[in-house]
C-alpha cells in the first residue's frame, strides 16, 4: 500500500558541509538552489538589476527575465513579434549577457509569450 503523505519522487540529501562556524543564509540558498539546477543567487540578481543594461531600453520595455537555470535564461515577452526578434537577436545577446556578467553563463534563451496585464511585472 503506498503511503498518500509520501511523494513519488525520489528525495536526495544535500551535499554535507559540515562547518563548525554558523554560515551565512545565503550562502545555504545558492547551496540549496544549485542543487537544485538553479543558477546563484548573486548572477540572477545580476541578470535581473542590469536587464535593461544589457538588452537595451527598447527589448526591456517587450521582454523580461523569468529565470536562469542550467544556462536556459526563461524570458517573457509581451507580443508575439517580439519572440521573433529574441530568437533572431538570441546569439547576440548571449554574448552580451556573458561578457557583461561575472556570472553562470547563459547558453540558450527559451522565450514564452506573456502579455503584460496591469502594471508592469
Amino acid at each position: 500500500m503506498t503511503d498518500p503523505y509520501t511523494p513519488d519522487m525520489p528525495w536526495e540529501p544535500l551535499p554535507d558541509h559540515s562547518e563548525s562556524e554558523p554560515a551565512p543564509v545565503g550562502a545555504g540558498l545558492d547551496r540549496l538552489v544549485r542543487h537544485l539546477g538553479g543558477a546563484s543567487a548573486r548572477s540572477t540578481a545580476a541578470l535581473f538589476e542590469r536587464w535593461t543594461d544589457l538588452v537595451g531600453e527598447t527589448v526591456a520595455e517587450h521582454a523580461r527575465p523569468l529565470s536562469l537555470r542550467a544556462g536556459v535564461l526563461a524570458v517573457a515577452v509581451d507580443d508575439p513579434a517580439w519572440a521573433t526578434e529574441i530568437r533572431f537577436l538570441e546569439a547576440a545577446l548571449i554574448v552580451r549577457i556573458n561578457a557583461e556578467l561575472d556570472a553562470d553563463p547563459v547558453t540558450s534563451i527559451q522565450v514564452s509569450v506573456r502579455p503584460r496585464t496591469g502594471g508592469r511585472t
